[in-house]
């Protein structure tokens, strides 16, 4: 067991280590700087100026690890598919926005056809290339699958996508994103190794790549994520939780991405709604609590404290 799980931590935490140091100054070079909105908390103006784009950082320490074990594990080439098909699409959205000082990077559309693009490949490989059932484990129902028969397939297209975004979302403080997934990864290793799922390799190698990352990107961050971490991230969760038949198992293990993008929905509604009145002080919700006065790493700890005990939960409810 060592071997699938140990093994790729380890090397997927050293790669990611080592490329720190050589990316970090090197995106500072390209100019990589998150530009910070003015409207936004005041405490994050300082921030401008710190490179975005770090994402680049774990995904490659996830990807060249898990490359090693796809011989053995193949379950792990879909969730490898997504992870690194949507770190493609937050890496041509940040290239765009601060290389090409396109200040809104893709447009909405294009980006949404990306994710539908690269989630119907996904959807396609599972169906025709894999034993993979889309039914569902239904928690706290032990052996009971959710089959859903033709409708399936948009609901793994809303799954995945709306995943992705959730992440996206979270993704907004030091720390923040990487800290919850990285918990979110060791939920699903510890899960594949109790099902057999045979993707431990590939969470290993995320986990291993998040602890790396998080030493450069822990209040205050040397390096942001951006869009090509967030999203990579976003298509891993998705990924992996379809490869273990678990989709369901987002919505407790993933309640703050969920919550995150609930929080965006409800303001902006509520904005339109009544012209120009909020719910929230600011959305996503850890600015709203930020404004309330809770520091950024207050912020971070207690929505990691809340994944991992959603996690336990989801243990419980295998």
């Amino acid at each position: 067991m060592d071997f699938q799980v140990v093994i790729p931590v380890l090397i997927s935490f050293v790669i990611s280590v080592i490329l720190g140091p050589v990316i970090i100054p090197f995106l500072r070079k390209l100019k990589m700087g998150q530009t910070e909105r003015v409207e936004g908390v005041q405490s994050h103006l300082k921030k401008a100026g710190t490179p975005t784009m770090g994402g680049i950082i774990f995904l490659i320490a996830a990807v060249v690890t898990a490359l090693f074990y796809v011989k053995d594990y193949p379950e792990v080439i879909p969730v490898l598919f997504l992870t690194l098909g949507f770190g493609i699409i937050g890496f041509l959205d940040d290239y765009l926005k601060v290389v090409l000082k396109r200040s809104d990077g893709l447009l909405p559309w294009q980006k949404f056809l990306l994710q539908i693009v690269v989630t119907g490949i996904f959807a396609y490989y599972l169906i025709n290339y894999t034993d993979i059932s889309l039914s569902m484990r239904i928690p706290f129902w032990p052996d009971h699958y959710l089959n859903m028969g033709w409708l399936a397939v948009p609901v793994l297209f809303i799954a995945v996508i709306g995943t992705v975004n959730g992440v996206n979302f979270t993704d907004g403080l030091d720390g923040l994103a990487a800290s919850v997934t990285l918990i979110v990864a060791v939920f699903f290793t510890v899960v594949s190794i109790g099902v057999q799922g045979g993707i431990e390799p590939m969470s290993g190698a995320v986990v291993g790549g998040l602890m790396g990352f998080l030493l450069f990107n822990v209040y205050p961050a040397k390096i942001f994520m951006g869009d090509t971490g967030s999203l990579a991230l976003g298509g891993f969760v998705a990924g992996t939780a379809y490869v273990l038949e678990m989709p369901l198992f987002i919505l407790l293990v993933g309640l703050i991405y969920l919550v995150e993008v609930l929080s965006v929905m409800i303001q902006v509604s509520y904005f339109k709604a009544t012209h120009g009145k909020r719910i929230f002080k600011m959305a996503p919700i850890h600015h709203h609590f930020e404004l309330c006065g809770w520091s950024e790493t207050r912020v971070v700890a207690v929505f990691s404290v809340i994944t991992a005990v959603m996690c336990l939960i989801a243990l419980l409810a295998l």
